[in-house]
């Protein structure tokens, strides 16, 4: 087995960039960019610890949940949850962070990484005022760079195809995958009732 361990190593089998996949690399937001997170209801982001241990975590709400401050700063709520707070926890370790952002029915991403921070200043706070479910703190996120991202992943895994998507019965239920994985550690009762648990507990956390 072959393993690549060096830059030098990766660039002879792949080559330089391509010139444009260099240049579109913004060092603020520019009204594309700004435009793509007012319309985007689901973002991802990434995280690591002062070790380096990563971590990822979906999050989402209603189109343009994420705020635009300003061309080098996003506000991201953080509402309540099941308060693990990996991603949180990880911030106050090492502030670097990348992001994704999604647009349904759109193959294209953005793409942000920059230094963030944790606050709980009223005034970030009453910018989400308006929203059904009050943040406990806001993720502000200082922007290094900022570029799109090409569709070809989700035009080849058809992600907005309604045609490609499974039916949910070829998984079992989350209740039941978790029931499993932690065995005797977790006990509500049957299959129903844990079920029942995970859609209330979703639901109150809405």
């Amino acid at each position: 087995m072959t393993k690549i361990d060096s830059e030098e190593k990766l660039r002879d089998i792949y080559g330089a960039p391509m010139e444009i996949a260099v240049s579109k690399c913004l060092p603020a937001l520019d009204q594309h960019c700004k435009h793509f997170i007012e319309l985007a209801p689901f973002a991802v982001i990434s995280s690591a610890d002062a070790n380096g241990d990563a971590d990822v975590s979906p999050r989402g709400d209603g189109p343009g949940f994420i705020k635009v401050l300003d061309d080098k700063t996003i506000l991201m709520p953080d509402r309540p949850g099941n308060n693990r707070v990996d991603t949180l926890t990880n911030i106050i370790d090492n502030p670097k962070v990348g992001m994704l952002f999604f647009v349904p029915g759109v193959n294209e991403t953005l793409r942000i990484n920059g230094r963030a921070e944790i606050h709980t200043d009223p005034e970030l706070l009453d910018l989400f005022a308006d929203t059904p479910k009050a943040p406990i703190t806001v993720v502000k996120v200082m922007i290094d760079e900022a570029f799109l991202h090409c569709a070809k992943s989700l035009m080849r895994s058809k992600l907005w195809d309604v045609n490609a998507q499974i039916d949910r019965k070829t998984l079992p239920t989350l209740g039941k995958m978790i029931k499993d994985q932690v065995a005797g550690d977790f006990e509500v009762g049957t299959q129903e009732q844990t079920d029942q648990y995970f859609a209330a507990s979703i639901a109150e956390r809405g």
